[in-house]
C-alpha cells in the first residue's frame, strides 16, 4: 500500500525517446497552440513564461524538428533564425502570445524550397559512384553544411554508408532495406509539399509544439494523439488488436510473431510468415506501417478481416495462395515485454532471478503484484537463498509501481519524496509492511536503467537492503513528469497530450539520482558501460539538488488533523536503515575483479567495448557473441555473498 497526496494529473516516471511524426495530424489551430503553451509552463518545473532564451531554442528545435538529418536547408537559408536579436525574439515572443505563427510561417516556406532544391540535387548525384569505408563518427553531432556543394557530399556520404549497411544482409534484404529508407523519404517530403493548406497549417503547429515543449527540458513532450496512444502502450504494455508484430516488407506486412495468449494465438488461424496485403477490404500495400496497424488495432470484440497471401506446400518455389482471417480483437497483454523470470542452481537451493522491463499497472495486474507472484511461484518447490532484481534496460514507468515495488522488500517507511513546481515536497510511503523478501539482494543495473528504476535502486541501496551491482552508474533521470492522458482512460484529445516535467524526486536519503545516476557498489561492465548515455548527454537537463534524509518520518507532509491518526496506524516497525553487507563489499569487490580478470570472455569483450562507444540503446548482449556476461557475474557475486553470511561464527568459549 502506498500513502501519499494524489495529483490530478497521471504522474509517470518513463526515460522515452522521441517518437516519429505519426501521419493524421492533430485538430490544432493557432489559439489552441497559444493555450496549450500556457497550460504546460504553468506546470513546469522551472519555466514560467517564454524568455528570449527560450524562444532561441524554441527556433533551433524547429529548424532540427523539419530537418532532423541536416540534409535540406543549408546555413544561409535559416541563418536569420539561427543567431537573431533579442529585439527580434521579444518581437517573436509577442507575436506567439497573440497567436501569431508567421515567423515559423516563414521558416516553412523555406524547407519547402529546400525540399525542392533537394530533389534537383539527387537528380544530380551519380549514386553509383560511392566513397569507400564512410564511418558513422562524421554524422554525430552534425551541423548544417555551408554549401550546395557540401550539401551533395553529405548525401553521398550518407547514401554510402546505408549502402555498406545494407551490403551485410543478403541481396533480397539489402533492396528492401534501402527501399525503406526511400519510402521513408517521400512520404516524410509528401507532408511537407501537402497542397491542402489545413493540413499544412496542422503539420506546422504540431512542429511548433514539439519545438516549445523540448525546449523546456529533456522530458517534456508534446504528442499527437497517436503517439499518446502508442505513448500508453509502452507504460502498459498493454493494447487492443489482434496480437501479432509485423514486418514491412514492402509488398505487404510480414508476420513475424504472434504474441502468446493474444486473440491471433487464441482463434489460431493466422500464421507467421503470412503477409497481409488487405485490412478489411482496404489494400495497405505501400501503406506506412504505422497506419496498417492503426486499421488492425480496434475496440475490443470487434472483428477485423485480414487478407493475407500465405505460402503452401513443400515444393520450390513454393505456391502462394490467398486467405481471408477473421480475428476478434482482444486485450494484448506484451508479457514478455513486462517481466521475466528463472532461477540459478545453488547447492540444493536456488537464486532468483526476477527481470523487469517496466514498471506498469493495468486493471488486471502490476509489475509489483506480478514479481510477487513470480517470487512465490519459485519459493513453492524450491528455497530461494537470494534474489536478483534485474533492471537492466528498464527505462521507468508508473511512479506508483516504483513505490510499490521498492515496498515489497522494505517493511514500512519512505521510498520517494517529489518536489513540484511550487517548492511543495511530499512524500511516498509503504505503508502495508509486508516484505516478499527478506534476505540477501542484489540489483542489477545498467547505463539505461532510468526514473522508476532509479527510485527503486536509490532507495534499497539507501535502506542498506540490496546491493547495486552492473555498469559504474544509472542513467540520471531524477525528474518527474505528469501527462494529461489518465493511465485507465481510452479516450485521446484529438488535439493531442502532453508530459511535463513538474519537479524531481528523492529517495529516502534525500539524494537525487538527476544528472549523476545511481552509483554501483560493484561495478561489472556490460555492453552500454562505455556509450555516452544519461542525463547528463542531454540536451536541456535540469541541475541536480538534494532534501534532508527522511528515514526518521516527522509526516510533516501531512494535513495536521490527519498526523496523529495516521503516526498512530504507521509509525511502528519502519523501515530501519541497514549496513549488512557493508564488511563484505571489499572482499565481493576483489573477488569480481579477479574472476573478470581471468575470464578471457570477459576480457575480450571490455576489449571490444574499447573499440565501440557508439552502441544503441538496447542493444544486447549477445550481439558481441558473447553470453550474458554481467548477468553471470552478477550471479557470481551473489554466491560470494551467500557463502560469506553464511560462514560459521566462532564457537564462544
Amino acid at each position: 500500500m502506498i500513502l501519499f497526496i494524489r495529483q490530478s494529473l497521471f504522474l509517470v516516471l518513463l526515460l522515452t525517446l522521441p517518437f516519429s511524426l505519426f501521419s493524421k495530424l492533430p485538430d490544432l489551430t493557432e489559439k489552441k497552440v497559444t493555450q496549450k503553451t500556457n497550460e504546460i509552463l504553468n506546470l513546469h518545473a522551472h519555466y514560467k513564461k517564454l524568455t528570449p532564451e527560450l524562444m532561441k531554442r524554441i527556433l533551433n528545435n524547429f529548424l532540427e524538428e523539419l530537418d532532423p538529418t541536416k540534409t535540406y536547408f543549408i546555413e544561409s537559408d535559416i541563418q536569420e533564425w539561427q543567431d537573431p536579436s533579442d529585439e527580434k525574439l521579444n518581437a517573436m515572443i509577442a507575436n506567439f502570445n497573440a497567436g501569431n505563427f508567421s515567423n515559423f510561417d516563414n521558416i516553412f516556406k523555406t524547407m519547402i524550397a529546400a525540399v525542392e532544391r533537394r530533389h534537383s540535387i539527387d537528380k544530380e548525384i551519380d549514386y553509383s559512384k560511392l566513397p569507400q569505408n564512410v564511418k558513422t563518427d562524421e554524422f554525430k553531432d552534425m551541423q548544417w553544411v555551408k554549401t550546395i556543394d557540401g550539401l551533395k557530399d553529405r548525401l553521398v556520404r550518407i547514401r554510402a554508408l546505408q549502402a555498406d549497411t545494407a551490403s551485410r544482409l543478403n541481396e533480397e534484404l539489402k533492396d528492401k532495406s534501402l527501399q525503406r529508407i526511400v519510402k521513408r523519404q517521400i512520404k516524410y517530403e509528401d507532408e511537407i509539399l501537402n497542397p491542402d493548406t489545413v493540413e499544412r497549417q496542422k503539420f506546422i503547429l504540431t512542429k511548433v509544439l514539439k519545438a516549445v515543449t523540448s525546449s523546456l527540458d529533456t522530458h517534456t513532450s508534446y504528442f499527437t494523439p497517436e503517439e499518446a496512444k502508442q505513448f500508453m502502450i509502452n507504460v502498459q504494455q498493454r493494447l487492443y488488436g489482434i496480437g501479432a508484430q509485423l514486418r514491412d516488407d514492402l509488398n505487404g506486412f510480414t508476420v513475424t510473431k504472434i504474441v502468446e495468449g493474444g486473440p491471433a494465438a487464441v482463434e489460431k488461424a493466422l500464421k507467421v510468415k503470412d503477409r497481409i496485403i488487405a485490412v478489411d477490404g482496404e489494400p495497405v500495400v505501400g501503406m506506412d506501417i504505422i497506419d496498417a496497424v492503426e486499421l488492425i488495432r480496434g475496440e475490443e470484440n470487434t472483428p477485423v478481416i485480414l487478407t493475407v497471401i500465405r505460402e503452401t506446400g513443400d515444393a520450390e518455389p513454393k505456391k502462394e495462395e490467398k486467405v481471408d482471417i477473421t480475428i476478434y480483437r482482444g486485450q494484448v497483454v506484451l508479457k514478455e515485454a513486462r517481466f521475466e523470470s528463472s532461477y540459478e542452481p545453488f547447492g540444493d537451493d536456488v537464486i532468483a532471478n526476477l527481470k523487469l522491463h517496466t514498471f506498469y499497472q493495468d486493471a488486471d495486474s502490476s509489475s509489483a503484484i506480478d514479481l510477487a507472484k513470480e517470487l512465490e511461484k519459485i519459493s513453492q518447490d524450491r528455497k530461494v537463498k537470494g534474489v536478483i532484481l534485474d533492471l537492466r534496460y528498464n527505462s521507468g514507468g508508473l511512479l506508483t509501481q516504483a513505490v510499490s515495488v521498492a515496498g515489497l522488500f522494505i517493511s514500512k517507511g519512505v521510498v520517494v519524496s517529489i518536489k513540484d513546481n511550487s517548492g511543495f515536497i511530499q512524500h511516498l510511503r509503504d505503508i502495508d509492511g509486508k516484505k516478499i523478501w527478506d534476505g540477501p539482494l542484489i540489483v542489477l543495473v545498467n547505463r539505461v536503467s532510468a526514473s522508476a528504476s532509479e527510485i527503486v535502486a536509490q532507495t534499497l541501496q539507501d535502506y542498506g537492503i540490496a546491493l547495486i551491482v552492473g555498469d559504474d552508474h544509472t542513467y540520471g533521470k531524477g525528474s518527474f513528469q505528469t501527462f494529461t492522458l489518465n493511465a485507465q482512460s481510452e479516450v485521446v484529445n484529438p488535439e493531442g497530450e502532453y508530459k511535463v516535467t513538474r519537479g524531481r524526486y528523492y529517495t529516502v536519503s534525500g539524494k537525487t539520482p538527476q544528472l549523476t545516476g545511481v552509483q554501483s557498489d560493484i561495478v561489472l561492465p556490460g555492453p552500454l558501460s562505455e556509450s555516452e548515455l544519461g542525463e547528463q548527454y542531454s540536451k536541456y537537463p535540469l541541475e541536480s539538488d538534494s532534501i534532508k534524509p527522511n528515514f526518521d518520518d516527522d509526516l510533516s507532509d501531512i494535513p495536521p488533523f490527519q498526523r496523529e491518526r495516521i503516526r498512530f496506524l504507521y509509525k511502528f516497525d519502519l523501515q530501519k536503515k541497514l549496513n549488512m553487507y557493508e564488511k563484505y563489499l571489499p572482499q565481493l569487490r576483489a573477488n569480481a575483479e579477479y574472476r573478470m580478470k581471468h575470464n578471457k570472455n570477459y576480457q575480450s569483450f571490455l576489449k571490444e567495448l574499447q573499440k565501440v562507444k557508439d552502441h544503441v540503446e538496447g542493444e544486447e548482449e549477445e550481439q558481441f557473441g558473447q553470453n550474458d556476461l554481467q548477468l553471470t557475474e552478477a550471479l557470481n557475486v551473489m554466491k560470494d555473498l551467500l557463502f560469506m553470511m553464511e560462514e560459521p561464527k566462532p564457537a564462544s568459549k
